[in-house]
Parts: structure tokens; C-alpha cells; sequence
């Protein structure tokens, strides 16, 4: 999953119009991208709407998610969304593996749909290792204007200070064998230029896509989390010269050493293109 869009369950315009913008996933929120007055309206017409679509993997191209609410009223979320083409849940502000075993027990009846565990906190960051292990967690995501509100932190031009909560969720997401995390929205949809530069430095930290607000973004978060042409032909030589060795050990065209762990990461690039072309 490169890019993810959100795209609110209370707009049954945008929603009509959201699997053809070019995403690999769309989220329909449920939470914040919803009046407080709203949602009730955007829970049936969310419901409504991915009722009336085919079966998750049933179809090629773009997933569709939901992201709930927190407690009680994310519970009655995902009792009405737990449909057949409800690919996974984004769980809002989740900060226990108790959070998520509540959550898992309302899609008894959907045992296909995955979760998403939201991190907009400082004590969700210190449980994530937890969370990263509980039922049905396929990958993970980090909120950070939350998560700035709640620990005070305030982003510089380069993001420096949030090098270390990117850092542990892209940590905890490979120890706990999850795919790689998505990486935050970006509130300013006009300047392409900064999203690339930040979404590059997202990949580089681990991360394995973007969520978006807008659907002028997606073509740069693709982009970025789409292998170009000259590392995919690194990563096929480097993979075929150390199978033609035979050895464990091989040389690349400059002479540096090739061992599992340089083809474990081209391997990778690989899948992704792979990936890629999928959707």
C-alpha cells in the first residue's frame, strides 16, 4: 500500500468518486474528518456505500478501509462496516492491545478484515510493541498532530524532532513482522515540492506509504513508494549475481561485497515494484 486516501463517510459525492483517483487504498473516515453531529449519517451511508461493492480481493486496484472512532462509538463503527468489501479498520487513537481485542470481537462475522492501530499519543507510542502483537494487526500507523498536541512537540522545517517516534514505529512494525507502516498525512495539499521531499525521507526511515487528504497528492506519494527504473535494475543484478554465485558471498559490478543481507533489501525493492504494479 504506497498511498491511502481519506475520504469522509459523511460525503457520498466524494465517496461515489473515490476508488477512481488513483489510490491503492481508500480509508473512509468515520472520525475526524466527520462533525460530531454527523455520525450517525456517516456511519449508514459509509455502510451503504461499501455494502453495494464487490467483495475485498474479489476486485484489483484499490482497498477499501474504514477508520472508527475510539471506545464505544468505534464499536458500533465497526458492527456496521464489517462488510465483504471491507479490506481493514483503522482504529483512531488506540493506546491498549485492549483497544484492538475489542474491536476484533465485533467482526466475529468478518474474520477477512485487518487492523490498523492509529498512534496519536505518547502513551500509544510506548504500547505500540504490545498493540503491533494483538489480534488481527496487520500494520500500523503514527497520527502525528495528535501526537504532537499531546506531547508538545513542534515540527521544525526538516521534521527532526519526530525522527524518533517515525523511527520506533517503523522498529516495532519489523519486529513484530508487520508491514511496513504508513506514514502521516500532510495538511498542506498545494506544495507538491515539500510532500516529495517529506514522503522521501518517510521511505528512507522504512516507511511503506503514505496516507493523503487530497487526491492531488497521490501521484507523489506513488511515485516516491514506486522502485524506479535504475534501482530495480540494481536490485536484479545484485540478486542475479550473488544466485550465480552460489557461495553466500558475490561481488557487485564495483567490487563490494554482496552477502544475504544486501539481497534481502533488493529482494525488497523487488516486491515493491511488484507491488506496484498490482494496483
Amino acid at each position: 500500500m504506497r498511498s491511502a486516501l481519506y475520504v469522509p463517510g459523511d460525503r457520498p459525492d466524494m465517496l461515489a468518486k473515490a476508488l477512481g483517483r488513483g489510490a491503492d487504498a481508500v480509508i473512509v473516515d468515520l472520525e475526524d474528518g466527520v462533525a460530531p453531529a454527523a455520525k450517525e449519517y456517516a456511519r449508514t451511508t459509509a455502510a451503504r456505500w461499501l455494502g453495494e461493492l464487490p467483495p475485498s480481493g474479489s476486485r484489483p486496484g484499490t482497498e477499501t478501509w474504514v477508520r472508527i472512532n475510539p471506545g464505544g462509538p468505534g464499536l458500533l463503527d465497526a458492527r456496521a462496516v464489517a462488510l465483504p468489501a471491507v479490506a481493514g479498520i483503522v482504529v483512531a487513537k488506540a493506546e491498549h492491545a485492549d483497544d484492538l481485542a475489542a474491536v476484533a470481537g465485533e467482526l466475529a462475522s468478518a474474520p477477512w478484515i485487518a487492523l490498523c492501530p492509529l498512534l496519536e499519543s505518547a502513551a500509544a507510542l510506548l504500547a505500540a510493541p504490545l498493540m503491533a502483537r494483538a489480534p488481527r494487526v496487520t500494520r500500523m500507523q503514527l497520527g502525528e498532530a495528535d501526537f504532537c498536541a499531546d506531547t508538545g512537540i513542534v515540527p521544525g522545517p526538516d521534521e527532526r524532532e519526530l525522527l524518533w517516534p517515525r523511527t520506533q514505529l517503523t522498529l516495532v512494525s519489523a519486529a513484530a513482522r508487520l508491514a511496513p507502516p504508513l506514514g502521516p498525512v500532510s495538511t498542506d495539499f498545494r506544495d507538491l515540492g515539500a510532500l516529495r521531499r517529506s514522503t522521501t525521507a518517510l521511505k528512507r526511515l522504512g516507511f511503506g506509504g503514505r496516507t493523503c487528504i487530497h487526491p492531488a497528492q497521490l501521484a507523489v506519494v506513488n511515485e516516491v513508494f514506486t522502485p524506479s527504473t535504475s534501482e530495480l535494475d540494481r536490485a536484479r543484478a545484485l540478486v542475479e549475481r550473488f544466485e550465480r554465485a552460489g557461495s553466500g558471498v558475490a561481488q557487485d559490478e564495483s567490487g563490494r561485497m554482496i552477502d544475504e543481507a544486501v539481497v534481502r533489501g533488493a529482494r525488497r525493492v523487488l516486491a515493491a515494484a511488484r507491488e506496484a504494479g498490482a494496483h
